[in-house]
């Protein structure tokens, strides 16, 4: 979004103030060159509070990545964390479990050893004397002797795995405890990070503010040049010249739709097929170009404002430039103290006597509609798309 802000800034002062050469005058000794110089200066300041903001915005996107990445690694460790606490917990009710299990079967056992205690005091003729026959005599001693040897079985066996679950816990707690510590790490170097990016996006926001508030300012600027285009032409005035840049029979604004150009929405509110915004000079002339004459245009990557088109639609689309005009080639004029700051294109309609050339146009006093009017062909360079 940030990139595209800066494309619109860029292209949003393509308007022309049209300087006052001898003998037309602005009243009250306020020049064209005043709103040119403005503008110029208000354009530098959004350029740069916008590239400072666009590598804020990169930075802050690499520290966020950077903090996304510490924070799924701690969510990493956690979950292992949860998973072990749930396997200690386990582990210590397994222990309590079988502690009381060998305190039964410990308990069965000493009954048992008291009840040989007691047998062993009576002799065998005794024994044998009060049981009912000698096999009955027999099962006592079998069981007995079957039941104490069971039961040292299996407090054996409780031991053992008494022993080897207090082992399992003690290696639970120490990866729990490690886990622990590293998660504590993470999560420090987390809040540092979060930090950052917190403050960095803060820095962003302050510069988008500041560009925010210089294209107030510009667009404040640009209705004053409105203004004085309104009053140059008052009264029925249509040629003038600044330099070598010469005009005459300017027909004077026209609503949106002039042309056949279809982008009518509010000026500036969306941008077209080329990276360029709606109701701009670079605008309806890339799209006259493609549409109406068969050209080959294409994305302008950024560079679209007027000035550059001559350089970029060569590198970028193989266009020629040239001081000789054709129909349906784009009239550039280069940036132009005092008339154009980052230069103004017009479309090619017709070509007349005396060197002149019929141009039509967007934008042209900065109020994003459609007009034509006659330029001297000495006074700009003219750009040849190939076909289509």
């Amino acid at each position: 979004m940030l990139k595209q802000k800066f494309v619109k800034l860029g292209l949003g002062v393509c308007a022309v103030m049209v300087a006052i050469a001898s003998p037309l005058q602005l009243s009250q000794n306020v020049s064209a060159d005043r709103y040119s110089d403005q503008l110029r200066a208000l354009q530098a300041q959004v350029d740069q509070q916008q590239a400072k903001a666009n590598e804020l915005r990169k930075q802050g996107d690499s520290l966020q990545a950077a903090l996304d990445t510490i924070t799924a690694e701690k969510n990493g460790i956690q979950a292992q964390i949860n998973l072990n606490q749930a396997k200690y917990e386990k582990l210590t009710a397994d222990i309590e479990a079988n502690k009381i299990k060998l305190a039964n079967n410990q308990a069965a056992l000493g009954g048992i050893i008291a009840d040989l205690y007691v047998d062993d005091a009576i002799s065998p003729l005794e024994m044998l004397a009060s049981s009912d026959n000698v096999g009955e005599y027999m099962d006592k001693q079998e069981f007995r002797s079957a039941a104490s040897e069971k039961l040292n079985t299996t407090i054996t066996a409780i031991k053992d795995l008494k022993t080897q679950l207090e082992s399992d816990q003690k290696e639970v707690q120490k990866v729990l405890e490690e886990q622990k510590s590293q998660t504590a790490a993470l999560a420090a170097k987390e809040a540092q990070q979060k930090t950052l990016v917190d403050q960095t996006r803060g820095e962003q926001e302050v510069y988008q503010q500041q560009v925010a508030s210089t294209r107030a300012q510009m667009a404040e600027v640009a209705a004053q040049q409105r203004a004085a285009l309104a009053r140059l032409t008052s009264g029925g005035k249509n040629s003038w010249s600044v330099g070598s840049f010469q005009v005459r029979n300017y027909s004077g604004n026209s609503p949106c739709g002039g042309g056949g150009y279809p982008l009518c929405g509010p000026m500036d509110s969306y941008a077209d097929q080329w990276s360029l915004y709606n109701r701009e000079c670079v605008s309806f002339a890339a799209w006259a170009a493609y549409n109406r004459f068969g050209k080959y245009v294409t994305s302008f990557s950024g560079a679209g404002n007027a000035g550059q088109w001559p350089s970029t639609a060569q590198s970028l689309m193989g266009a020629s430039v040239n001081g000789n005009p054709e129909v349906g080639s784009v009239a550039i004029l280069p940036p132009t103290p005092g008339l154009a700051p980052i230069g103004h294109a017009m479309v090619v309609e017709g070509i007349l006597e005396g060197g002149w050339v019929r141009v039509s146009q967007y934008n042209f006093g900065g109020t994003g509609e459609y007009s034509t009017m006659d330029i001297h062909a000495s006074g700009v360079v003219f750009v040849h798309f190939r076909d289509r």
